[in-house]
């Protein structure tokens, strides 16, 4: 059974930064790109990041947060991180990982799917 499980979450000030990770109990972790979403209360939820499967050569980001987050990935110990400098409250969300074949800013291009970790951002 899959399972994608974020932590780092929690609350943080604008201008600050917060460093998320994502642990994955996947069989065989460099096969699958990795994503982050994020999803605010009463908005849809939204692509923030990607990175390519295997060594993570490729990596994709929203135009909201480029520059100011850097998603990477560790294949020996199967996590995926993001982290985000500079935080602004309009990036408070709950944040989600997922796992899918290819990089991609559409989450119905992802397979596997976390929980969410709540990120608060106080102006």
């Amino acid at each position: 059974q899959v399972q994608l499980v974020e932590h780092g979450g929690g609350l943080a000030q604008a201008g600050g930064s917060l460093r998320l990770s994502c642990a994955a109990s996947i069989r065989i972790f460099a096969a699958y790109a990795m994503g982050w979403f994020r999803q605010a209360p009463g908005k849809e939820r939204e692509f923030v990041a990607a990175i390519s499967s295997k060594s993570g050569g490729s990596t994709f980001y929203a135009d909201s947060l480029k520059g100011r987050a850097t998603i990477s990935r560790d294949n020996a110990n199967k996590t995926v991180y993001l982290q985000m400098d500079n935080l602004k409250p309009e990036d408070a969300a709950i944040y989600y990982c997922a796992a899918g074949t290819l990089p991609s800013s559409q989450t119905n291009r992802y397979t596997y799917w976390g929980q969410g970790t709540q990120v608060t951002v106080s102006s």
